[in-house]
């Protein structure tokens, strides 16, 4: 039984013309052994979260694999995957011998784009894995961002940021990478020529936190060839010694908060009811 590609995106038959891909047989799920099954080695996913891992693996180990992974055969008998990559590894942790799947014929350009369209219309790569996978694609198949958007499905300025996070230095895309900034830090930082300030401004992220917001103002004082305007000094400045001294006091997560004029709050949170008792209590006895 023949199967089209386009169950894994729309219309892949028209993106890349490459004719069928074929189950060995039919489409019925075949059990393969885990042993026998190794990775793709162009899968565009390049990290794999641990802790979701494990949380994969126990529900694995509850209810078995739900979803069967797509395989092809390989010349000496084993079979290398097309999608479900993660779910093998998951399934692997969780000591099964054997896992669902769906064996097809696929050559290596088929299974290189399968991978990649799988893996993106899924949305669950991190942005420098989706914009490598975006760069593969149209270097591979000598597509325009308009083509490969109407393709894809993807807006095409989507495709165009992601694509503009490759201009960023390595050290920044590592960062991106392992979720250290998001997107919006990333968008910001592009907008920062000089790549020696780029990394100087990544690293105060790090280091201090900085919002998207500050970043952008950041950017946009070093566009204009400003020196850096810090924050005006605000009727914060003490609070957090306040805040601590308060917490000494109370038995609950204390917030405190001062305006320029002297006026502020204590707020004191409580998450159960035992909680509230001994803040009544405490106040019984100031009393």
């Amino acid at each position: 039984m023949n199967i089209r590609r386009n169950a894994l995106g729309r219309g892949l038959d028209s993106l890349i013309p490459m004719g069928d891909v074929q189950t060995d047989g039919s489409s019925a799920i075949n059990e393969i052994e885990v042993s026998l099954i190794h990775p793709n080695p162009d899968q565009p996913r390049s990290n794999f979260d641990a802790e979701a891992l494990e949380e994969l693996a126990a529900s694995i180990r509850e209810l078995g694999v739900i979803q069967p992974l797509s395989l092809r055969t390989t010349p000496d008998g084993t079979y290398q995957i097309i999608a479900g990559e993660r779910r093998w590894r998951a399934a692997r942790m969780a000591g099964l011998i054997t896992v669902p799947a769906y064996v097809r014929t696929a050559s290596d350009s088929e299974v290189t784009e399968m991978a990649l369209i799988e893996n993106i219309q899924r949305e669950d790569l991190n942005a420098i894995e989706v914009a490598l996978a975006f760069r593969k694609l149209i270097d591979t198949y000598n597509l325009t961002q308009d083509r490969l958007s109407e393709r894809l499905g993807k807006k095409r300025a989507t495709i165009a940021n992601h694509l503009r996070l490759l201009k960023l230095p390595a050290e920044i895309q590592l960062g991106l990478r392992d979720r250290k900034i998001d997107m919006g830090h990333a968008r910001a930082l592009l907008a920062i020529d000089d790549t020696k300030m780029r990394l100087k401004i990544y690293n105060r992220i790090l280091e201090q936190g900085l919002s998207v917001r500050r970043v952008e103002q950041l950017a946009q004082q070093i566009a204009k060839g400003e020196t850096e305007k810090e924050p005006k000094a605000s009727a914060s400045t003490g609070n957090d010694a306040f805040q601590r001294q308060l917490s000494n006091y109370f038995p609950t997560p204390v917030k405190f908060s001062r305006n320029a004029s002297g006026k502020g709050s204590i707020t004191l949170r409580f998450d159960n009811d035992d909680q509230l008792q001994r803040l009544v209590e405490l106040f019984e006895r100031l009393k």
